[in-house]
Parts: structure tokens; sequence; C-alpha cells
């Protein structure tokens, strides 16, 4: 005790050193810029020095520490010795000057791991840092538990630190969860943060995250409620809550960022604020307390949701019960908060981009409208899985003058495919979509209709790559784009189809009997290659219970198939589709081109969107009255035209008749009926001036059915049966149908005739 100098008794306190002796707790001192270290004989006691680097009682000037560099220097005389920090109290008790390398060797990995990110998260925050630490001997022995208290002091760009250890008593496993401690503790968390970490990464949305955020259950301190906080303007919003019923964020949505409340003084701050009890809510926010009041909770954190070093809002956890928020608490709250700002910050930039997808998705895919007497239609898109979600296929339909959609007029169809799936071939597509519009309103026929739109395109190609300098542009020379396209011009009173073809896969016909067939059409160049393009037209008709499919590439060619490949594995669900239901049918080509999505399975093949899908079906249902189509006689029928300078589509006769005889049972009179057609119609293009127009028919059940083919020319003269010698090299058609054939003729016309043959199925001919 201080005496007077009357010699009586005064208030006052012992010595510092004196006091920390007496509850055994020493001292030490760390400066960053040089690395010293030093602490006094009680901390070298505790941390187990006084056995590894100096003797006993740790005096100054003995052993390794004392008679080294340290002993004359850093803890002696040199820097750390002339530190006004230290006391002569100090001095009294002994320092030791110590090496960082031989400070870790006392202590267990595990938690010496630990201390740069309590130190830093002090820092951070402005608090002291504490962190529990076990001790070990040279034998790698757990020998105590001691608790650092440390204190950062910022000088410029030097920390110093300054601290005091003192040995604590580990809690027994069943005392409170909520305390921190070591070891499994630790290594809880982490599993924690990882499987945290894990889950905030998959979420997708902000909904999603709020739901990983609010099932996320932390090792030893669980919230019972959780509020995220974003900033609109200068006032608070409430982006999401969880642990509270609904409409219980109210109150919060209209505080303004300079209002008192925990979460505006993150934002506003960019710095945690830790709430251990009601008092002390109560202490510095009393005018939102009685609101906060009602919720019945004792503890609360609120932190900042920072994402390259913006604060983009506050993350509040609330307790249900006393939560002391020691470092170790500290440390896993904030990795939280951090990885829940990048997981909004993701999900919110993906529902911007969805919502410019969807948005474009809209502009430029319009509906099919309404329902049009005597058609059926469905149609899809999907985009593919990555990017905007947009990319160059679409489809349209299009009234044409003379009549509407609502009533009995004609329509055109038309799906098409941009190069590329990126924002330009979407910019593309909506331009070229509306000059189609334009042109078909017109009134013009499908050749010029895809005539004009390979100019406009072509056009267009040509003012982005020659500029108003008249140079070339980089980007159009590195990135050209062409477009493919179908457009069907359609009669819905007759069935009657106009197709003109672009490059394009070729349409699908199933018939009235659920036969599924590719059916060939003249085409020419895809748009913006040629600006003069010719785009020859083919007619056919859809009879009633036929269907006709419209698609781009990417429903044929996903998963590595070609045109060929893709359309056998499209083919079983044509075929076996039953019912008028275009809807059901649209999805289940799509399902069986994707497979299965991907909330069903999981996989690197579970939803394989390679390319974009567009889809049109185009149905003329059975008349009236019928309960299903098959009730009706099933008719299958082609419509060629061979004009006289394209002796090459006599192959595509052959191949579209043995397509539609592909299941036949009689092997040999589809041979013989492909080369009866072979020959009539080069017979018209070698003998006549005209062109010939092949119409083929097969009615009947399956086994029953009768095939006639008719081939018609706009010449009057007849042909007539001739015997050829040995080396002629014509004059054997009659002679061939008169042997293959079931029937034959040839039937003059007012201007022109047609030569037809019949095969009955099953027979043998004559």
């Amino acid at each position: 005790m201080r005496t007077d100098p009357n010699d009586e008794p005064a208030i006052g306190l012992p010595p510092v050193g004196d006091v920390l002796r007496a509850v055994a707790t020493g001292m030490w001192w760390w400066e960053s810029s040089t690395g010293a270290a030093a602490v006094d004989a009680e901390a070298a006691r505790l941390i187990g020095l006084d056995t590894r680097e100096a003797p006993a009682g740790g005096e100054a000037g003995t052993g390794e520490a004392g008679t080294g560099e340290a002993g004359t220097g850093e803890a002696g005389t040199g820097e750390a010795g002339t530190e006004e920090a230290r006391t002569e109290e100090a001095r009294a008790g002994g320092v030791i000057a110590v090496t960082e390398a031989a400070v870790r060797s006392c202590f267990h990995p595990v938690d010496w791991s630990e201390i740069n990110g309590v130190v830093n998260l002090a820092i951070l925050e402005g608090t002291l840092a504490e962190a529990r630490l076990r001790v070990m001997d040279e034998n790698h022995q757990i020998v105590r538990t001691v608790r650092c208290r440390t204190k950062p002091l910022i000088h410029g760009d030097r920390i110093e630190l300054i601290g005091t250890v003192q040995e604590v008593t580990d809690p027994h496993p069943a005392a409170s969860a909520r305390a921190p401690v070591t070891g499994d503790w630790r290594r809880s968390r982490e599993a924690f943060l990882l499987d945290a970490g894990r889950a905030l990464a998959e979420a997708r949305s902000t909904a999603e995250v709020l739901r990983v955020a609010g099932a996320l259950s932390m090792p030893g301190f669980e919230p019972n409620g959780l509020a995220v906080f974003g900033i609109e303007g200068d006032h608070l919003t409430v982006i999401g809550h969880h642990g509270q019923r609904p409409h219980d964020e109210a109150p919060f949505r209209s505080l303004r960022l300079d209002s008192p409340y925990p979460a505006s003084e993150v934002i506003r701050t960019g710095r945690a604020v830790y709430l251990s009890s009601p008092d002390e809510y109560r202490a510095r926010y009393p005018t939102i307390w009685p609101v906060a009041q009602r919720f019945g909770r004792q503890s609360w954190a609120f932190l900042p949701l920072t994402v390259a070093g913006r604060t983009m809002g506050a993350w509040m956890a609330g307790f249900a019960h006393p939560v002391a928020f020691t470092p170790d608490e500290r440390s896993v709250l904030t990795t939280v908060a951090r990885m829940l700002a990048q997981a909004l910050s993701r999900a919110s930039t993906a529902e911007t981009e969805r919502a410019l997808a969807e948005g474009l998705q809209r502009t430029m895919l319009p509906t099919l409208g309404p329902e049009i007497p005597g058609l059926s239609i469905a149609a899809r898109y999907i985009p593919t899985g990555g990017g905007l979600q947009v990319g160059g296929d679409w489809y349209d339909m299009i009234p044409l003058p003379g009549g509407t959609p609502s009533g009995s007029g004609r329509i055109a169809l038309v799906i098409g495919d941009v190069q590329g799936h990126d924002v330009r071939a979407a910019a593309l597509m909506g331009q070229l979509r509306i000059a189609l519009r334009a042109y078909a309103a017109e009134g013009h026929r499908p050749d010029a209709v895809l005539s004009r739109a390979s100019r406009f395109l072509y056009g267009m190609t040509e003012s982005i790559t020659y500029g108003s300098t008249g140079h070339t542009t980089a980007d159009a020379v590195d990135d050209p784009r062409f477009a493919t396209c179908l457009y069907v011009e359609a009669d819905p009173a007759t069935g009657q189809l106009e197709i003109a073809r672009a490059g394009h896969p070729d349409p699908v016909v199933r018939t009235s009997d659920g036969m599924a067939m590719i059916r060939p059409t003249a085409g020419g160049l895809p748009l913006g290659i040629n600006p003069d393009a010719d785009y020859p037209t083919t007619s056919i008709t859809l009879e009633p219970g036929e269907m006709l499919m419209l698609c781009t590439d990417g429903l044929i060619e996903t998963g590595g198939h070609d045109l060929h490949t893709g359309f056998t594995r499209l083919q079983p669900i044509l075929e076996e589709h039953r019912g008028e239901d275009l809807e059901q049918l649209a999805d289940a080509l799509v399902q069986g081109v994707h497979g299965p999505s991907s909330h069903h399975s999981t996989g690197p093949l579970a939803d394989r969107r390679e390319d974009d899908i567009a889809l049109v079906l185009l149905a003329r249902p059975a008349p009236e009255g019928a309960a299903g189509v098959l009730q009706h006689e099933p008719v299958r029928r082609i419509l060629l035209s061979v004009d006289q300078a394209e002796p090459q589509r006599i192959a595509d006769a052959r191949q579209q008749l043995r397509h539609l005889l592909d299941d036949w049972t009689n092997s040999d009179q589809i041979d013989s009926a492909v080369l009866m057609v072979s020959e009539m119609v080069t017979n018209v293009l070698v003998h006549t001036d005209g062109d010939a127009l092949l119409v083929a028919e097969a009615r009947g059940e399956p086994g029953r059915r009768r095939l006639r083919v008719e081939v018609a020319d706009s010449s009057d003269d007849l042909p007539h049966k001739r015997s050829p010698g040995e080396m002629a090299s014509s004059g054997r058609g009659l002679i061939l149908m008169e042997l293959l054939a079931d029937a034959w003729g040839v039937d003059p016309r007012g201007q022109g005739k047609s030569i037809w043959f019949e095969l009955h199925e099953g027979s043998s001919g004559r």
C-alpha cells in the first residue's frame, strides 16, 4: 500500500506487475516491422518457454535468450528494451526476448493457424483479439490451455500487439455447447464452413440463397432468425428473411440509412455490430428497441455484406439464447457473411440475365395467336444452357393478305436459324423476322419472300462490313453470319402447302396411319450468302389426320447425331404418339432429345443443351364427328414436280416413294414401284418438252393396301408399246409396267396426259 507524507495509509492500487503475478497472468509484446517480440517470466512459464529457451524464473541475461542476441539487443538495451511501453515493473519481473519459431513450437499447430485470422478480424472491427491455445511439451503432449487476449495498435503501416496470457480450464464436453473451445469445435467449424460455401455456391436465385442461409446450422450457436437488408436510394430494404412470420419485416422497410438502427449503421460504416444482450441493444438503439423487443431474442449480430470493396447490404442473425460473440464466433459469422454476399451478388446477376433473356424471348418469339379453323399448331423454343439463354433460332406465324388467323384465310409459318446463339445472333434474328413478316404481308409468293429476305440479310452484312468510310471492319470479317429458313404458306381449307427452303432441314410428315417420313423439298442457299439466289417451291397437300413437323437442326443433331441418325431417334416418338394433342407431342420430342431435366437426375448429360431448338407442329385434324383418325381409311400421299432443268430430282422421287412404302410387306413390290416411277418420269423428261408431276397414293389398312402412282405431263402424244431390239436403250417402259403392275393405263386429259399404275400389297403382279 502507498503511504502519504504523514505516514497515514492512502487508498491506492499495487503495481501492475504485482497484480499480474498474483493472478498468474503473463504479458507479451510483438512488433510487425522488425518482428521483435518479448514475454515476461509468467508468460514464458505458461507458454513453456522457461523449459526450452530460458531457465526457471526467466531472468534476462541468462539462458539462450539472455546471453544471445536478445540478451544484449532486443530485450536488453536494443529496440525492445528502449520501448517506452516496457515499464520498470516489467523489467523487474524479467523480460525475455523470443523468436516466432520458438513460440510457435509451444502451441498446437491447429490452434496456431487460427491466430492470424483472429487478429485480422480484431483489426478490422477495432476490437480485442481473443483466442484459446493448447500448449504442448517437447513430446507433443498437451499440458495446458491458455487464453490469449491481444490489443492491436496501428501506427501507420506498422502494427504493434500487446496482450496477456492466462491459463484456463477447458470445459467438460457436457458443458454449454455455445462456449468456444479448441480442437474438435474448430474442426467442426471448418467442416461447417466448407458445407456452407458449397451450398451457397450452388444457389441460383435470391430466394434459394435465403433458404440455404436459413438452413445453416452453425456449430455451437445457431440463430433462430435471419434477415438480409439491401439499399434502395437512401432507404433500407428487406431483401428477404427467415425465421419470422410474414409481414414482420414491415416496420424495417421504411427506415432511412441515417436512422439509429444496427443494419443502417453497418451499411454506413462497413463495420459489424454485435449486441450480446437485450440491455445492450436497448442502451445503444433505444428508438428501435420497442420494435425489436417483440421478437424475444437475446443476442444479435449485424454484419456487412461486402463485394469488391462495396457494401451492398447487411445481414442480421438473431439468437434465442445469449451469445458472447467471442473472436471464434465472430470469425464464423464474418466468413458466412462474406460467402452470403458473394452468393447474393451472383444470384442477382443471374436473375438480371434471366430477366433480360425472358424479355428478349417474349419480344422476339411471338405467340401463335388465336386458333385457326381447320389446322392445329404447337410450337416450342428451347435456348442453350449458357449465356443469356437467347440465340438465333425463331419461329413465326403470319396472317397473309385476304384473311386473318381467326378466319379461313391463308397463313404463313416460318422457322429459321441465324448462325450462333449469342446477342448478335439474337439481334440479327429479330431484324430478319421483321423483314420476313413485311415481305409476307405484301402478298409475295414463298420463293419471292425468301429471295427478298436473302438480299436484306446480305445487305445488312455488307453495311456492317463496309462502313461509311468504305473500310472493312475486323468484327464483321472474323464473324460472318448467315441464316437458314423454311417458309410454308398454308391454306387451312384445302390443306395445300407451298414450301420454300433456304438451307434448312426438310420438313417431316406423319401420315394418317402414324408413319413419319422426311419430305424432301426443293431448296436454295442459306439466306445472306448470295443476294441473287433462287428458292424454288414445293407443293404438298396435308390430308386430314396428317401432321407436318418443322424444326431447326438443334432438335436433330443434339447429342452428336447427324440428320439421318437424328431423325431415326425422333421417328419412334412421332409414330407412337396417339391423339390430337400436339402440345404433348412437342414436349415429348424435346424430352427425347434433351433427356430428363437436370432436377430429375444429375450428371454431365442430364440436360444436353448444346444448341437452340425451335419446333413447330402443324396438323390437319380429322373431320368432325370422327372419334379418331384410324377409323377412316388411312391414306399416304406424296406429290412432286420434276422440271426439265432438274433431272436430278428423279432420285428424290425414288427416295420419297421408298419412304412412302417403308412398311410395305412385299419388298419386291417396292423395288418394282421404284423402277416404274423412274422409267415414267424419265420418259417425260426425254420425250416431251414439259415437266413431270408425280402423285403417289397408298390407301387401306396395312397388309391390304393399294398403291396408285400417276405421272402427268402437258404433251398430247400418247405412249405406245414397242418391241425394242436387243441393243436398244429405250422402249421398254410399258413392257415393264405390263409385267410388274397389277393394273396400268394411260388417260388423256384436256391438256396433256397421265400414265398410271397400281400395286396391291402382297400380290405378285401379273
